[in-house]
């Protein structure tokens, strides 16, 4: 017998959804916030967005909503090390691990706007390869999970729990916004889950490889990330 999915909802019932959330949970605990979810979507209709810097945000929403899609933005740039924790997440999780690309790959993204767009025009780039499919990927959902934590960046210190993504037309949640670093830590190894080796080799904040480099002991965790220039964000949370 099968099953039909419901009608997406109106963008402005997933906004009226939105602020009832973030007035109902308040400063509500991260499980607390997932159960939320789960109590008000249907499983096919939400999604987890992770750079697979780690699987904490992956495994604490699957203990509620097993079978839960997590979009791993593939660019085409990564490290190696990203690549093999995605892999990790796709065997030993309870989701299902969506590859979003870009439309072109990094062969054809050179042939046509020429090499090295990353470091001529950073934004271009990351709109093409991360802004662009991640939209496309959102449009069957109601509500996607991010894995934003307020202590990141000063950019992210009003990061709320739960909000309305006008961008994107949904509701947009971020169970970890006031986890510290180490509580994460605390989390992927009280629950075994995987976390990316760079983590531990100077990398607190993992994007591309053209685009991140290690950063010194108490430095800003994202200052790796476009280093050298104003760019703090890939526009994806903007």
């Amino acid at each position: 017998m099968t099953t039909l999915l419901a009608a997406r909802r109106t963008t402005d019932e997933l906004e009226a959804l939105a602020r009832r959330g973030a007035d109902e949970l308040g400063e509500a605990d991260a499980l607390t916030v997932v159960e939320w979810v789960a109590a008000h979507f249907d499983l096919p209709r939400v999604a987890v967005a992770s750079s697979m810097a780690n699987a904490v945000l992956p495994h604490l929403v699957s203990t509620r909503i097993p079978g839960v899609a997590v979009l791993f933005l593939d660019t085409g740039y990564h490290f190696a090390e990203t690549l093999e924790t995605r892999d990790e997440v796709r065997r030993w999780l309870d989701v299902r691990v969506v590859n979003v690309e870009p439309e072109r790959t990094v062969n054809l993204q050179d042939q046509h706007f020429g090499p090295d767009l990353n470091r001529r025009d950073p934004e271009a780039c990351c709109r093409m390869r991360k802004v662009y499919p991640l939209t496309r990927a959102l449009e069957e959902y109601e509500v996607w999970f991010s894995g934003m934590r307020r202590e990141e960046a000063p950019t992210r210190a009003n990061t709320p729990l739960v909000t309305f993504d006008a961008r994107h037309g949904l509701v947009k949640v971020n169970p970890l916004a006031a986890w510290t670093t180490d509580e994460m830590l605390d989390y992927a190894e009280r629950h075994a889950v995987p976390v990316n080796p760079l983590l531990a080799d100077g990398y607190p904040s993992i994007g591309c490889a053209p685009c991140t480099q290690r950063v010194a002991p108490g430095a800003d965790p994202r200052s790796g990330r476009w280093a050298g220039l104003a760019k703090t964000e890939c526009g994806i949370h903007l």
